[in-house]
């Protein structure tokens, strides 16, 4: 006996939206994280020159930790919509039988 026995006569959902951003997140998780690392560079290219022995800019340190702070939320977005896309794809596969044993015959009237 198989441990996935499918439900016999069970119906496939069709795929819906879940499917189509299911499709499109690895491109939004990677254009999510290039563009602020291409701010990140061009923030360094076009912030003032100072000497090499000198501390860096903190207007230039904020700005990277702020960049970086949505590149951090926006894999946090992208891994729950993974999730809640995973979870609808799941629930509209095909069902499954759980258990497939027979219970015990039981005799009415007796306590």
């Amino acid at each position: 006996m198989s441990a996935f026995n499918r439900l016999p006569g069970y119906i496939r959902s069709a795929p819906g939206r879940e499917y189509r951003l299911w499709r499109r997140l690895p491109a939004l998780l990677l254009w999510g994280t290039l563009l602020p690392a291409l701010l990140v560079g061009l923030n360094h290219l076009l912030a003032p020159a100072a000497p090499p022995d000198s501390p860096l800019d903190g207007a230039v340190l904020l700005r990277d930790f702020v960049l970086l702070g949505w590149v951090t939320l926006h894999w946090t977005l992208v891994l729950t919509a993974a999730i809640a896309c995973f979870i609808v794809r799941v629930m509209k596969g095909p069902a499954y039988v759980a258990d497939g044993y027979a219970l015990p015959q039981q005799r009415m009237g007796a306590d």
